[in-house]
Order: C-alpha cells, then sequence, then structure tokens
C-alpha cells in the first residue's frame, strides 16, 4: 500500500508522490497511442510507426532513470518533491511535441528531454555531496550515473542545432547511449542493489496504467446500437484484455521473487519492451473493428504484437522462483500454442468474427498454461521441500 514519504515501517513502499509523477505518464500513453490512429493507404505510415516507437521509448526511458532513482536514494527530502515536480513540468512540453509531425516539434521535445537529464544529474549530484564520501562504493556508482546523464544531455543539446541546419534528429542517440551505458556498468550497480520489491511494484502500478489505456482504448467496441454482432465483439475484446491482465498479474503475483537480489537493470529494460508492446495491443484491439483498416496488415500487428508481448513477458523467468523458472515442456506447449495461433490468424484473417474468437482462445490458452505449470510445480516434492525451507 502507497503511503507519505517518510512513513514508519522499514520495508520500501510506493510512495503517493510516485503515484502522481506517474499520472502523467499516463497522458503521455494516450498521447503516443494516438499517433497511430492516423491511417495512411490502409495502415500506419512507416515514418509514423518509427515516432511512435521512438517517443514511447523516450517516455519510457525517462521513466526507467527517474523510478530507478527514487528507488535507490528516495528519502522525502524537499530537493526530491522539486525534482519530481520540475520533470514532470517538462514532460508536459515532450508530450505536447508527441505529434505525427514531430519533427516540427524537435526543438521543443528535445529542450525538455535534455533539461530532465540535467535534472535528474543534479538530484545525484545532491546525494553525492550529502554522502560524504562515507560510502565510496556508492559514489562510484552515482559518478557512473551522473556522468552518463549529463553525456544524454549533451547529445540531446548539441542534436538541436544539427537538426536545425540538417533536418536530422540525432537525439534518439542518447537514448541507445543510455541503454547500453546502463548495461555496461551493471558491476558497478551491484554495489547498491535496488529494493527489488519495491521496483517490482512500481513497474506493476505502470503496466495497470497501461491496462487502463487499453481499456479506455476498446471502449469503442461498446458504442453503436446493441446488435448480437456488437456484443460478441465487445464480449471477445473484453476477454482478451482480461486475458492478457490475468496473465501479467500471475507473473507477477505468483512467478517473480520479489525478494532477490538485483540491480533491476535487466528487469527494467524487459518491461520497457513488454509495455510498449502492450500498448501495441491497444492499437491493435482497435483496428480489428475498423473496416477501412485493411486486413492483412492489421492481423500481422494483432499477431506480431501479442507474439513479442508475451516474449517479453516470459524472459521474466530470470526473475523467477528458482522452482519456478520455465522448464523445456513449459516453453514447447507455449510455442505449439503460438504456432496453432498464427496459423488460424493466417487462416480467418478476412473472418473477423472467427480471428477475434481465435485471439481470445490463444490468451487464454496461455493464462491456463501458466497456472498448470505453477500448480505442478507446487506439487513436486522438491519444490514443497524448498518452499518449507
Amino acid at each position: 500500500m502507497a503511503h507519505f514519504i517518510g512513513g514508519a515501517g522499514d520495508e520500501k513502499k510506493v510512495e503517493y508522490i510516485e503515484l502522481i509523477f506517474d499520472l502523467i505518464f499516463v497522458y503521455i500513453l494516450g498521447r503516443n497511442n494516438s499517433l497511430l490512429h492516423s491511417v495512411d493507404g490502409g495502415f500506419i505510415s512507416a515514418q509514423t510507426y518509427i515516432t511512435y516507437i521512438l517517443t514511447a521509448l523516450i517516455a519510457l526511458h525517462i521513466w526507467y532513470f527517474t523510478t530507478v532513482f527514487i528507488n535507490r536514494y528516495g528519502s522525502g527530502g524537499a530537493a526530491e518533491y522539486i525534482g519530481l515536480f520540475i520533470t514532470m513540468y517538462l514532460l508536459y512540453y515532450m508530450a505536447d511535441g508527441t505529434r505525427i509531425d514531430w519533427h516540427s516539434y524537435y526543438v521543443k521535445y528535445s529542450t525538455a528531454w535534455a533539461l530532465i537529464m540535467v535534472n535528474l544529474a543534479v538530484q545525484y549530484i545532491i546525494k553525492l555531496k550529502k554522502s560524504g564520501g562515507l560510502r565510496p562504493w556508492e559514489d562510484v556508482q552515482i559518478k557512473n550515473i551522473i556522468r552518463n546523464l549529463i553525456i544524454e544531455a549533451a547529445v540531446i543539446f548539441i542534436s538541436i542545432p544539427v537538426f536545425i541546419r540538417t533536418s536530422i534528429p540525432l537525439a534518439p542517440l542518447a537514448m541507445v547511449f543510455g541503454i547500453i551505458a546502463a548495461m555496461l556498468t551493471r558491476k558497478a550497480s551491484v554495489l547498491k542493489p535496488v529494493d527489488f520489491a519495491h521496483l517490482t511494484e512500481r513497474v506493476m502500478l505502470y503496466v495497470v496504467f497501461s491496462f487502463g489505456e487499453m481499456i479506455i482504448g476498446t471502449a469503442g467496441y461498446f458504442e453503436g446500437d446493441v446488435t448480437p454482432a456488437s456484443i460478441y465483439y465487445s464480449t471477445m475484446c473484453f476477454v482478451i484484455v482480461v486475458g492478457l491482465f490475468l496473465s501479467y498479474g500471475f507473473v507477477y503475483d505468483r512467478i517473480i521473487d520479489r525478494e532477490m537480489k538485483t540491480t533491476g537493470t535487466a528487469y527494467m529494460i524487459i518491461h520497457v519492451f513488454l509495455i510498449t508492446a502492450l500498448n501495441n495491443l491497444t492499437v491493435a484491439l482497435e483496428f480489428m473493428r475498423e473496416p477501412e483498416i485493411s486486413d492483412i496488415p492489421k492481423n500481422i500487428f494483432l499477431v506480431a504484437s501479442f507474439l513479442v508481448y508475451f516474449m517479453f513477458l516470459f524472459l521474466l523467468e530470470n526473475f523467477a522462483k528458482e522452482r519456478l523458472r520455465g522448464t523445456k515442456r513449459f516453453y514447447i506447449k507455449l510455442a505449439a500454442a503460438a504456432a496453432v495461433f498464427c496459423a488460424l490468424m493466417a487462416a480467418f484473417y478476412q473472418n473477423g468474427m472467427i480471428s477475434i474468437a481465435v485471439t481470445a482462445l490463444f490468451v487464454f490458452a496461455v493464462y491456463i498454461t501458466l497456472r498448470l505449470f505453477e500448480k505442478n510445480a507446487g506439487n513436486d516434492p522438491l519444490f514443497q521441500k524448498s518452499a518449507k525451507a
């Protein structure tokens, strides 16, 4: 349960200020997904989709850095509150620049992004000054992060005059650098592991916000006259959303080992792509009821989004409880279900009623496979022995 910063208790909880901070990303999620509603020639243009992917990943990149800072060093000081509110303010400018003609808003968007990186670097500098050199192993990590944030900000700032002169947007290179730098400095990050229970809860809440956007996006299935066809499609769509939510919730609640000691870097990066795939699914489900969207591309988009979502969901097995790591037999079952799903979607791509039913069956086939795997692992004598220990 969330509480105010500085509350009692040894266990780190998600704070109310973090939830308020996350609300700005709900707005950004909506802005990002709106990009994909511009259809050209029967489907999304390549340029529009690239813009969508970049803006989505950049927003998640900022959220990642801010979340890790709060997780490791959050103490509820005035400087942290001010820093969070500055980031929120600047995110509004980034959200306003999240448009199909992103290039027209490049200067505003990139300036706000660079200032957010500078703001985060300042927050780390404050923590470094307060440490007074008493924890040199932590200082190494903080200095690495400060250096990376400043380099990112510099790349973004430099990209602005380059863009003005050449129309080449180089700012996304800063995000690429940030991801690579985070992976390369994982050894230093081991010196101060994240509070993994807190981190998983923060990430779960962001996923819940993404499902909230999915619920809003698929509300169109319930519009118009109530007919047998509308009831059928709305029911199938609702079942799909429920099945997706149950699968993620089951992995989070029953599979993930939240007491694990880890840097959290890989967990966060997996979720960056998982959340992006989930947002793609929101748009893909909306496309299913749009007759002006070409059948072949929208079905390919839907199938690909589902496969990517489940692929990254099951990559989380690296953070599973020891006895709940996926077995070869488990993944063969999932692969078989995915193969049948792809085959049926290819066979019935022109029949919306069959396609959406096949999708619902696939989602629940995955969920049931998950539950049976966990149940069988729980009945394993070795599992029961280790659980008692």
